[in-house]
């Protein structure tokens, strides 16, 4: 039977045999105390809405059990401790001792989620981020794509892939000097996730790692703005298929200096930005030439 569950609120009889309506605020239902009859289920609480308590009657009406669920949580914070101190009966404190030890899924994901935690700390990346690699791996653990393959390097590969997909400005080399993971094994792992999971590799914007480099190198605003521009111009007419952006980002840095007459030399962008001298010359000379640019 179909009820209006806007008007659930405001029944006092039972609509089946005109009983007294019972609200039960634990399980979130309103229930018929003579039949049983469930009119509605799942209420929104509101007694725990955040408003203030000033009573005692209040304060206990308000109080909170346990901290939320989070993937973030190998068991998402829903496992069951049994304590060992008061336990005589030996069997008890046998059963006590197997409970407490974990088993390699759980032991594999306590792992993940931490090596996952510091990485994305120490980088300052937000929360959806690492909900979204914490995701991923749990596909790739799933998918058995793990066997003959690091923890932290999984761990490292999802992070890299989480942060492009969420256009988060973070390149593959800072994620690898938070991990001790050597850079061929993460990419394999990257590779790997991209093949097996069927996944489309986002592709890096450029331009999102720009105001970044330029606060570390000390330029100013209308440097950035110039850096910008022409990179908006070079992306606009010409593909970037294949080109690191990294690259693309220290050439127009290099570019919009000489044009603005700042002295930034190659060699602290280069270092900064994390290539090559030479990529930086091979791409400052095709900006300059597709762009018809004069320095």
């Amino acid at each position: 039977m179909d009820i209006d569950t806007e008007n659930d609120y405001f029944l006092t009889d039972c609509v089946e045999c005109g009983g007294k309506i019972i609200s039960i605020q634990e399980k979130g239902e309103i229930v018929c105390g003579q039949c049983g009859l469930v009119i509605s289920e799942r209420i929104v609480d509101t007694s725990h809405s955040g408003k203030r308590a000033f009573t005692k009657q209040e304060k206990e009406r308000r109080e909170r059990t346990g901290s939320p669920i989070s993937i973030l949580l190998p068991d998402l914070g829903l496992s069951t401790i049994i304590p060992k101190e008061n336990i005589k009966n030996p069997d008890l404190k046998r059963a006590a001792k197997w409970n407490s030890r974990m088993t390699w899924d759980k032991r594999n994901m306590l792992i993940a989620t931490t090596e996952l935690k510091r990485i994305a700390g120490n980088l300052n990346l937000p929360d959806h981020v690492k909900k979204a690699a914490i995701r991923l791996y749990i596909d790739a653990f799933k998918k058995k794509l793990l066997r003959g393959r690091s923890i932290n390097g999984m761990v490292a590969a999802c992070l890299y892939f989480a942060c492009r997909e969420k256009k988060i400005p973070r390149t593959l080399q800072e994620i690898l000097d938070e991990t001790s993971v050597d850079a061929k094994d993460v990419r394999r792992c990257y590779r790997t996730l991209i093949k097996e999971l069927n996944l489309k590799a986002p592709s890096t914007d450029p331009i999102s790692l720009i105001p970044r480099y330029i606060a570390e190198l000390g330029l100013d605003t209308e440097d950035e703005k110039a850096t910008i521009k022409i990179l908006n111009i070079y992306t606009s007419k010409f593909s970037t298929s294949g080109k690191d952006p990294k690259g693309l980002c220290a050439g127009a840095l290099y570019l919009a200096s000489k044009i603005r007459g700042k002295r930034v030399s190659q060699k602290d962008i280069a270092v900064l930005v994390g290539v090559t001298e030479v990529t930086l010359r091979s791409r400052y000379k095709d900006l300059v030439k597709k762009l018809n640019v004069k320095t």
